[in-house]
């Protein structure tokens, strides 16, 4: 399970240092891939499987489906952490979610988010000023 906010910088390679104690999670094969309101996602390989095993089952008739499927598959690369728990980003994901130096590792139950420390911080403030919408829509969804 993965849970909590950590912040580290990229350096001039584009490797980010990954938490501690996700490093064994992830150490047995993991994927960063585009993320949905510019972040980056990052999946052990169990869970990466199971979606893109779920994306492939998605009707391909569909225009919506197919979009999201390339977003999430097309931008995926497996992630490999080197000895000192550094893992490269590639150069295109980083320019997706716009990762300059400063980056927030989100831990979200099930996958990493990867965020630009700037771009977290008004994501966060605006989530934050809106959590009593946020909880009273959930309440309608059983959580």
């Amino acid at each position: 399970m993965f849970i909590g906010e950590y912040h580290h910088a990229l350096d001039a390679k584009g490797r980010l240092q990954i938490p501690v104690k996700f490093r064994k999670e992830l150490a047995r094969g993991a994927v960063v891939t585009r993320g949905l309101d510019n972040c980056l996602f990052v999946y052990n390989e169990r869970e990466w499987n199971a979606l893109a095993d779920k994306l492939a089952r998605l009707p391909i008739s569909k225009a919506n489906t197919r979009a999201f499927s390339r977003l999430m598959l097309a931008g995926a690369m497996e992630l490999e952490i080197d000895r000192q728990g550094r893992a490269v980003l590639p150069e295109y994901l980083r320019q997706y979610a716009g990762l300059k130096k400063a980056v927030v590792i989100a831990g979200l139950y099930n996958r990493l988010e990867l965020w630009d420390k700037d771009v977290w911080k008004r994501y966060r403030s605006g989530t934050e000023k809106h959590s009593g919408a946020i909880a009273e829509a959930l309440g309608e969804l059983g959580v």
